[in-house]
Order: structure tokens, then sequence, then C-alpha cells
């Protein structure tokens, strides 16, 4: 357990400084030369209709055991003693996870599903990010053949053909998801940065409005910016205003203070927003994980466990009261101090690899609830 928890940390630490990094200067030019393929873009081959039938197209899935990467849990740090936090009482809900950008090579514009080192970190991602929504019945998260990180680095048609294709896996996959679990079963959907980017799309053309839509009983889009002029109407979904509201969506993204996010924001400002007009300086959606609501503000007390690993990082564990939050005008999330969580912080002190690990048992306490809410409503 102990090397796996290295190897989960050691594999993040590598994706977020090479690529993450990039995200926060994307628009300079060496960034542009270390990452973008200079390959022509090979149009991806659609998967067969029955891809998502073989287990082996899924990193996690019900029948996979011990060895399941989102089932892992950490112990919890109480009273200066770690011990092993047991998995709160499980839940008739399923969780269709998607992960983030764990593939980096610049020789091809999608990650083929057979390259190794991707898929292990892609598994890695799974156990950091999926796991505090291991008390559902059913959690489910599909390999897909996912942009390269230089796809988020220019504006060609190439990149656009690339998430293109990494959303045509992951609907193929949604689809499959949603015909095999039980139809009176809640579902929650849950994405990364890429993961995210990819799960937005998926709510404005595939779930809101359809027969499945009822059955959401959250949704977490963490770590990718959402307008909430442009984007957020969009989408069939409100905002969580409530800590007990269901059927809504979960959104932040994390800077310590002093944050300096001007990279990130330029960014933001100049893209384009669901409706067709331009982000520039509207509010982003953010929900604070700790109070459950929007624009919400929290002390540390009332962090129930931030997941913060050794030095050495051969192990790690839950600490509570360790981290606040609240969202600024802006639309961050600012947690105060810098925290000590590892190595993987980003310039303008951008906690993004932490978005779910800093909050990882209220994220847990969160989804259940949502979970409850739902079924009293339904």
């Amino acid at each position: 357990m102990a090397r796996k928890f290295l190897y989960l940390v050691a594999g993040i630490i590598m994706v977020v400084i090479l690529g993450l990094i990039a995200l926060t200067i994307w628009s300079k030019e060496l960034t542009a030369i270390a990452f973008v393929p200079s390959t022509d873009y090979v149009d991806q081959q659609p998967l067969d209709s029955n891809a998502y039938q073989d287990p082996k197209m899924w990193l996690s899935r019900p029948g996979i055991g011990v060895d399941d990467p989102a089932r892992w849990q950490p112990a919890l740090l109480e009273n200066d003693v770690a011990k092993p936090d047991p998995v709160a009482d499980s839940a008739d809900f399923a969780v269709f996870f998607v992960h983030p950008t764990s593939y980096l090579n610049r020789s091809s514009w999608n990650a083929p599903l057979d390259d190794e080192d991707s898929q292990n970190v892609a598994r890695l991602y799974v156990r950091g990010m999926a796991s505090p929504f291991n008390a559902a019945s059913e959690i489910w998260a599909p390999k897909y053949r996912q942009a390269t990180i230089g796809s988020f680095l220019t504006t060609g048609e190439e990149a656009d053909k690339a998430i293109g294709a990494a959303y045509a896996d992951v609907k193929q996959a949604y689809e499959f998801f949603i015909a095999t679990v039980d139809q009176d079963t809640p579902i929650v959907l849950v994405g990364h940065s890429q993961g995210s980017l990819h799960l937005l799309r998926l709510l404005r053309e595939e779930v809101s409005g359809s027969a499945a839509a009822p059955r959401v009983a959250a949704v977490y889009a963490v770590g990718w910016p959402i307008s909430v002029e442009h984007d957020l109407p969009a989408l069939g979904f409100p905002a969580c205003a409530a800590p007990n509201q269901s059927a809504c969506i979960m959104s932040w993204s994390t800077f310590a203070e002093p944050a300096d996010p001007s990279a990130v924001m330029e960014t933001y400002s100049n893209s384009t927003g669901f409706d067709g007009k331009p982000r520039g300086d509207s509010k982003i959606l953010c929900t604070n994980p700790l109070t459950g609501t929007v624009n919400g503000q929290a002390g540390a007390e009332r962090n129930l466990g931030t997941l913060i690993p050794e030095a050495d990082y051969s192990t790690g564990e839950l600490v509570p009261q360790s981290v606040p939050a609240r969202c600024d005008a802006r639309g961050l999330l600012l947690i105060g101090d810098p925290p000590e969580v590892g190595n993987a912080v980003l310039p303008g002190n951008n906690y993004h690899v932490y978005d779910i690990p800093l909050f990882w048992k209220n994220v847990q306490a969160d989804v259940i609830s949502r979970v409850e809410a739902w079924g009293k409503q339904s």
C-alpha cells in the first residue's frame, strides 16, 4: 500500500510539473515547442461499437476488486494517531469519472490506448481523485484516447480535432455506463481538468434534457473554469447553492495566497463561452467544497480531512482542520497561506492538482449528502 501511494504522488507530481505548468503559461512559444506535436493530425478511427463491453477498457469498474484504483482508502489522523478511515456506508449510486490529462508525448495528438506510461499515470489519477467517491456502489472510469497536453497549448485545428476525438470516446463510454447501470440507480458525474472539459460537453449534448437527466444526483466538474454568465445556462443543471441540494453542479479552482492567477485568467478571458460569446471578465463558478454552497466561506475547522503525503511520499493520511476555503469575487477558491501538501504547486500559488485532495473527506461527505437528498426528492 505504501509503495502504491508513492507511485500515486510521484506520478501526479510528474504530470503536473511537466503538464500543468505548461497550462499556466500556454501562450509562451517555448512551451508550445516543448509540448505541441509537430506531426500532422491523424484522424482517430471510431472504436468498435461494443468496445466498452471489454473490461480492459475501464480503469475502474465493478468487478475489479481490491485492485480497483478508485477504491483506495487513506488513513485518518485523529489525536496525532493515524488510523484506517473506514469507507463511509456504501450507498446505492453509480459514479462516472473522467480522468485528467496523463499523456504528455508530442509524437501524436491523441494518446494510444496501449501507451503504458499514460495509462499508468491515469490509474494514479483515478486512485487519487476518484477515491473520495468510494462510498458509491459502482465507480466507472473509462480509458479514452485523451488529447495530448499540447492540444491545450495551441488554437490550431489539429488541437480541436484531438479534443473532439477524445470526447467521442468519453461519450461512447458514458453511453455504455448509462445503459449498464440499473435505471433506478442515481448517478454522479465527475471530472477533473481535461476530464471536466469533456464532462461539460457531455452535459450540454447528451445529458441535459435526456431520459437520464432526472437520475443525476450531482455533478463535480472540478479544475476547469465555468462562466456563470456564458456557460452555466447551457449545462442543464444549476450550481449547488445548498449542501443538501441534488441535481446540481460543484466546481472550483484552488489557489493559495497571495494568488497570482493572471496567466489562467488571461486564457479564460480570451476564450469563447458555450453561448458563443467571449467569456471576458465574467465570474467563474465557485462552489466551496467545505460549505457545499456557491461563493461560500469556511475556516479550517470545517475541513474534515485533507489528503497529505509524508515527505518521502511513502504513505499519506487525512489531516482534519488544516485548510480553509473561500470563494473570491472572480470565482477562484482561495485557501489562505500555502499549505504543505507536496511540491507540485504551480506558479502563482496554483493548487490545481490538489483541487480534490485538499478537501478529500468533505467531498466524500458532500456526495453522500446529495445522493440522500436526491432519494428524498425522487
